[in-house]
């Protein structure tokens, strides 16, 4: 019963904001939880086109570095301050092998390697006792990555399903939050978020059915946390899942045109992002956005729109605008460049977010104790099977039952469908499940008809 005595509202003088952040799961730098959990994987850092025959100097995980492709055409990132005197690679030049300091001349391989220092004696001790901090880097579809853990615990390059989905195009970009990194990755895998903020209570963003309040339930696997979330759109049914990939992955079904209304057998991402943490307050997330058949129209192809894809409307919009219609930057940006999570109230529909931070910190305090994450390559040869995106089927209502519980045991079948594809990889996975997902759809619509 609320207490309507004099005093007992108004709270907020007696409602201290000196709670502070979580230290193990958002802070990032060298030794932190959190910063060492991270460093076990691979990341997304930028895109190869941003690299041009100057180096370029790039802030991750709260470490100052130098990214560059050298004349001979491979990459290299290194600590930004030269092991000599401190001068800046920023600035350095690059040629055949490495990077030469611009202060003294020494060079440096990609492996951080002391090739010459020219004002020493070929002898020199230096060319024994030196070497420039260096991390493994690889190109990938137009996308640069890192590992910044131990090296002798280096793991292979994670390839997942959505990376090469026929008639799918894949379009590298990035855009940064001024906001710790965990926000931005639970972001997807809040669900409920989509039917408020981008359409109950701001209006439409994508379309009206998205404010459908559907069935969503929440699962996690050995190597994400994910939502499925189900619809009734007229005569169909539409399953959605949407994954968070253990660290900082993210990737969820269509956006544009996405509302129910048209078949669709196993719809792919929509993106395919890596959440990078730049330091506490700051994430870069490096991405691909998909177009497609089987994601979003390939008409939505080109570089405003990829940033309209990532977010739901553009960044650089004026304030009153951001105001009558926010999106997810807004609502992200404005938890603070920290979230304090103690001044939270979770509720119900926050068990995706729960769940992500209960897993993250079960992993964070593994590693602590000295047992590694997970890989994604540790489940067997790859392309990666994942689940996420949008399956719709149709399925009529059929008069006199419960069409919720009929549609949680329609999930039930889609997710059985899935997950039985898990034992193929590649192409026979994707026509595998497309099939049986056709299958499936005849068979329930003819049983539904048989009950009418």
């Amino acid at each position: 019963m609320r207490d309507d005595t004099p005093g007992a509202r108004y709270m907020a003088y007696h409602d201290r904001e000196d709670a502070s952040p979580d230290p193990e799961l958002t802070l990032v730098g060298h030794g932190t939880p959190a910063g060492e959990y991270l460093r076990r994987f691979w990341h997304g850092i930028a895109l190869a086109s941003e690299l041009g025959d100057l180096p370029l100097a790039i802030r991750i995980l709260d470490e100052d570095l130098v990214l560059f492709r050298d004349l001979s055409g491979r990459l290299g990132l290194l600590r930004k301050h030269c092991a000599h005197r401190r001068a800046s690679l920023e600035y350095g030049r690059v040629e055949e092998r490495g990077i030469r300091c611009c202060y003294h001349g020494w060079l440096y391989d990609i492996d951080g390697t002391l090739l010459e220092a020219p004002a020493e004696p070929r002898n020199s001790p230096l060319y024994r006792t030196v070497c420039q901090g260096a991390y493994p880097v690889r190109e990938y579809k137009g996308l640069v990555f890192a590992y910044m853990g131990p090296p002798d615990l280096l793991p292979e390059f994670p390839v997942f399903d959505t990376f090469d989905v026929p008639g799918v195009e894949m379009v590298p970009y990035t855009c940064s939050f001024p906001c710790n990194w965990l926000q931005v990755t639970e972001n997807g895998v809040d669900p409920v978020h989509s039917m408020f903020l981008h359409t109950l209570v701001n209006g439409p963003q994508f379309s009206e059915n998205w404010g459908i309040l559907g069935d969503v339930s929440y699962h996690e696997n050995d190597q994400s946390v994910y939502c499925t979330i189900t619809r009734r759109v007229g005569d169909n049914l539409w399953f959605r899942v949407q994954e968070n990939l253990l660290p900082n992955m993210t990737q969820s079904g269509a956006v544009h045109e996405m509302d129910g209304t048209h078949i669709r057998y196993f719809g792919r991402n929509t993106f395919f992002r890596w959440c990078l943490p730049v330091d506490d307050c700051t994430t870069k997330v490096v991405a691909w956005a998909c177009f497609g058949d089987r994601a979003d129209p390939a008409r939505y192809n080109n570089p405003a729109d990829i940033e309209r894809l990532e977010q739901g409307e553009l960044f650089d919009r004026p304030a009153v605008e951001r105001q009558r219609n926010p999106g997810d930057y807004e609502a992200m940006v404005s938890l603070g460049p920290i979230v304090v999570h103690g001044k939270e109230h979770l509720a119900t529909s926050d068990k995706g977010v729960t769940r992500f931070r209960r897993r993250l910190r079960r992993d964070v305090r593994a590693l602590g104790q000295g047992r590694e994450p997970r890989q994604p390559t540790d489940g067997g040869p790859g392309p990666i099977p994942t689940w996420s995106g949008d399956t719709i089927l149709r399925i009529p209502a059929v008069a006199g039952e419960d069409d919720a519980v009929q549609a949680k045991e329609k999930l039930a079948r889609v997710v059985s469908v899935l997950s039985e594809g898990d034992r193929l990889r590649g192409p026979e996975r994707d026509t595998f499940i497309t099939s049986r997902l056709r299958q499936l759809e005849a068979e329930l619509s003819e049983t539904q008809r048989l009950s009418a």
